[in-house]
């Protein structure tokens, strides 16, 4: 049994802690009938996720995470939380008292077969050149190995911006 009081207890707090700190932030966001402060759980959640980056010993990663998640995708939905007309709220009909279930169910077995996967599934021991998450690393591995994902994540970026364009050309002026 592992102790508290050394470091691999430690450790573990602290990923307990960062694990708390993500699902909060997204029951937050999800859970919130208030746009802003949903906005803030997902700011929450994006934080928690930087410190799992953190944990997992890619410092550049998790400095990315809050740059370009918390820094720009919130703060682009802020944005559009601002420009957007007040008076068009749209009133959420009455939901089927099947769907809260069906959904807890559905994650649950998700959460299952991932649970299941993850257990069952032998992991090969890692290669002798272990990434040290430096900057040099990780440009090298966009250009060679990830450069179609990098592309994709690009285009992706350029749909949110167009996005946020169309929303703020409609503007709060609308009659």
């Amino acid at each position: 049994m592992i102790s508290l009081f050394t470091a691999e207890g430690l450790a573990g707090l602290v990923f307990l802690f960062i694990v708390a700190v993500t699902v909060g932030g997204a029951l937050i966001a999800v859970g919130s009938p208030r746009l802003p402060r949903a906005v803030a759980g997902l700011a929450i959640c994006f934080i928690g996720v930087a410190g799992l980056y953190y944990f997992l010993h890619s410092p550049f990663v998790a400095v990315m995470e809050m740059l370009i998640y918390v820094g720009a995708v919130c703060v682009t939905i802020v944005f559009a939380i601002m420009l957007a007309d007040p008076g068009d709220e749209q009133k959420v009909g009455r939901r089927s008292a099947v769907a809260a279930p069906v959904g807890f169910g559905v994650g649950a077995l998700l959460f299952w077969g991932m649970a299941m996967l993850g257990i069952k599934t032998m992991w090969p021991a890692a290669a002798a050149k272990v990434n040290t998450g430096s900057v040099t690393d990780i440009g090298h591995a966009l250009i060679t190995n990830y450069g179609m994902v990098f592309e994709l994540i690009s285009l992706v970026l350029l749909l949110a911006i167009i996005g946020s364009l169309v929303l703020a050309r409609a503007g709060r002026g609308k009659s």
